[in-house]
């Protein structure tokens, strides 16, 4: 059973964002600077949309932090709306423009078939991406844990609309940095190039672009997750809080769709003795086995699809009326794959902490290290 647990609440144009943290330890340094320099990263890539240039996301501590450190109380964090200023009346009123033409892609029709709704506005406003801020202000928390570990966590974009990044082998750190300096948080330079490129055609041609991202995390101990039982094995706890990502539709650990289409002597990383040091010469199992990690770096690869918000129109129907009809566009990203690395981050952060906290116990940071030196 997950040691941390997190919920948001909040609506994409509604008044804030919120969440509810439980189980963090007492005495975890909290800096709220850190939180904000990590929704900044969300907010930035190639391709975002118009509501970036409205947003200014900070986060506000309401509970569970005193004096700048937990309490081992639940931590409430909010992050404001400021595009609510264009939206308070209508929503007070209930007001809101009705959209009853569901969108391909979205979970417009399945949400109001489930709920029972002829408008698809209350599906929208919470399944928009935008709840994503909460989750990364939610993952900053767990970072900071992890930090107090040694814990190293980045990301990096290697492929937007089919074009592929050759990416260097640096360590992590240096890959990392490469990664933040690239407004498309890719470390080839030419790919970037060829990826920004494609963003603008995109744009010009009203469609959107779909990529894959890459996070890794180095500094683990061995043996975080378990084999004992199905919702224990650490490689399924991550593949489920990233595929949970809005548009997220597949998750590979290390490359594991490689890795199936070579023999077996060709993909399992074996084992050497090197001073009194068990080694590896290879990582293609992504840092996880069995179920638990193994030491190595954990690699995570997720495919975002394009983002089904398009300014050239798709086919639907109205199901006020039952006719033919076409989407109207919504303000939108062309692409989010940069941004939605900074999210899968949060949220491979996320279920290391958890994953820590259960392997080392302790209801403060103090009685955690203390098992960790042990």
């Amino acid at each position: 059973m997950s040691r941390l647990r997190f919920v948001t609440a909040g609506e994409s144009h509604g008044p804030c964002l919120t969440a509810i943290v439980e189980g963090l330890p007492a005495g975890l340094p909290v800096d709220a600077a850190e939180i904000d320099r990590q929704l900044r990263r969300r907010q930035g890539g190639y391709g975002r949309g118009g509501r970036m240039a409205i947003e200014r996301d900070r986060v506000e501590i309401l509970g569970g932090v005193i004096g700048g450190q937990t309490t081992g109380a639940p931590v409430a964090l909010r992050v404001a709306n400021r595009d609510w200023a264009n939206w308070a009346e209508r929503w007070e009123k209930g007001d809101l423009p009705p959209l009853t033409v569901p969108r391909p892609g979205h979970a417009d029709y399945a949400g109001m078939v489930k709920y029972g709704l002829e408008d698809a506005r209350p599906v929208l406003e919470r399944a928009s991406a935008r709840e994503t801020a909460a989750r990364v202000a939610v993952g900053a928390l767990a970072r900071l844990l992890l930090a107090c570990f040694d814990v190293l966590i980045g990301s990096c974009v290697t492929e937007i609309g089919g074009i592929t990044a050759q990416v260097p082998d640096l360590p992590v750190q240096d890959l990392v940095d490469l990664a933040e300096a690239s407004d498309v948080r890719c470390p080839d330079e030419e790919a970037a190039r060829r990826m920004r490129a494609a963003i603008d055609a995109a744009r010009q041609e009203g469609d959107s672009l779909g990529g894959v991202f890459e996070v890794i995390a180095v500094g683990l101990p061995v043996g975080l997750g378990s084999y004992v039982h199905w919702e224990r094995r650490l490689d399924a706890r991550l593949a489920a809080a990233v595929i949970s990502i809005p548009a997220i539709k597949g998750v590979e650990i290390g490359p594991a769709f490689e890795n199936a289409r070579r023999p077996g002597t060709q993909v399992h990383d074996e084992f050497e003795a090197v001073a009194g040091r068990i080694l590896r010469a290879s990582n293609r199992a992504g840092g996880i086995e069995g179920g638990m990690s193994n030491g190595q770096p954990i690699v995570l690869r997720a495919a975002m699809k394009p983002i089904p918000t398009t300014i050239t129109p798709l086919r639907s129907v109205d199901l006020a009326t039952g006719e033919a009809a076409a989407t109207e566009y919504q303000r939108s990203d062309v692409c989010a794959v940069p941004a939605a690395s900074v999210v899968g981050e949060a949220m491979v952060a996320w279920v290391l902490a958890d994953a820590l906290i259960e392997k080392l116990g302790g209801d403060s940071l103090a009685e955690m290290m203390r098992h960790h030196t042990g």
